[in-house]
């Protein structure tokens, strides 16, 4: 007679992500669907937004985090565990701590070099001081407040290496659950994200100008401060018919967008991770990346499922060209990312947190 299935245990779990008001960033995602993985397999879970707190202001951001009560349920349950995701969330307190990092304060560690460039004398002392501080606060927490760390990247888990000398384990998000599907691979290059400098979308809308092929389109979905400065960068170039700029789009656009591309470019500067890569493999769709977005590259297999390429319209141009060329390739390709992403899935992810 077979046994039967054991019960699985069911415990409380607060998933804690730092907050911004107006920001829906990829963290934010990432906690609502942790927290609707962890309800499928028969938990109870919710979602603490600890503040973030504006530039300057951080100290009290991890001070809040730090004094924040999550021991306990609002009707009295003990929390069985916490999950942490970014910075300075991971400074909350609970006997079963697991951190999953997305990012530490990036202007403070990989983006410094950059941010020390536009700084007055009298600021960067300031600012040095501050980063100063923050690394340390940083590695305390990182390396004696959480029982287990797990990186969502290899950059994230090398960023943690270079910067403190912490050890973790890599164990990439899986994309969020949605009907993805594939309709086909209609003659326009898919972009997402927020428009934004370090998302550099200008590497596509310079690539476009330098095709050969005349029938490729790219459509490029999403709002930011860089919104103006890239339509004026196509309409200079001529390429207003075959640059469609769609803005902020529903869930059942996205995915009808995915499934309809050629392909998928995503070519970020230095990402931590970034969903889209897995989501334009879900719809078996290749994708287009630069040798440093950081995440992404880590990714796509160079020819197998995309192209990892150095960041020049010249270099994303000719790559485009093959693909505007030959669609059965763009489908091999992204029949390639499906099979490669299939093993990053959320009841793996879930095992793995709370084990």
């Amino acid at each position: 007679m077979a046994k039967a299935a054991t019960p699985v245990a069911v415990r409380r779990i607060l998933v804690v992500s730092s907050d911004v008001p107006f920001v829906r960033g990829g963290h934010r995602v990432i906690a609502e669907e942790l927290a609707r993985a962890l309800t499928r397999q028969g938990h109870l879970a919710d979602i603490v937004k600890t503040p973030q707190n504006r530039f300057g202001r951080q100290f009290t951001a991890y001070l809040a985090n730090w004094a924040t009560d999550v021991g306990e349920t609002g009707d009295g349950h003990r929390v069985d565990q916490v999950i942490s995701l970014r910075y300075p969330s991971y400074a909350v307190r609970h006997e079963r701590h697991v951190c999953w990092l997305n990012h530490r304060m990036r202007e403070y560690y990989d983006l410094w070099p950059a941010l020390k460039g536009r700084l007055s004398r009298k600021d960067l002392v300031k600012e040095s001081v501050r980063r100063f501080l923050i690394h340390r606060a940083d590695h305390y927490f990182l390396t004696r407040n959480v029982s287990r760390l797990y990186a969502q990247s290899k950059t994230v888990a090398a960023g943690l290496r270079e910067f403190g000398d912490i050890p973790s384990e890599v164990l990439y998000p899986p994309p969020p659950e949605r009907p993805y599907r594939t309709d086909g691979y209609e003659p326009f290059v898919f972009a997402v994200s927020r428009l934004h400098s370090s998302k550099r979308l200008e590497l596509l809308v310079e690539a476009m100008a330098r095709l050969r092929s005349k029938e490729l389109r790219a459509v490029i979905a999403g709002t930011g401060e860089e919104e103006d400065r890239l339509k004026r960068l196509a309409g200079e170039l001529g390429l207003s018919r075959r640059v469609d700029f769609v803005g902020r789009i529903r869930d059942e656009a996205l995915v009808e967008y995915y499934a309809r591309c050629r392909g998928v470019f995503y070519a970020p500067l230095r990402e931590d991770y970034g969903f889209v890569t897995l989501e334009a493999f879900r719809s078996k769709k290749p994708v287009l990346t630069c040798t440093d977005s950081g995440g992404p590259a880590e990714i796509v297999s160079m020819g197998r499922s995309g192209y990892v390429l150095p960041p020049e319209p010249l270099a994303i141009a000719q790559h485009l060209d093959v693909w505007a060329e030959n669609p059965d390739l763009a489908a091999r390709m992204g029949a390639a990312g499906e099979a490669d992403g299939r093993a990053v899935r959320w009841d793996a992810c879930v095992e793995k947190l709370l084990s």
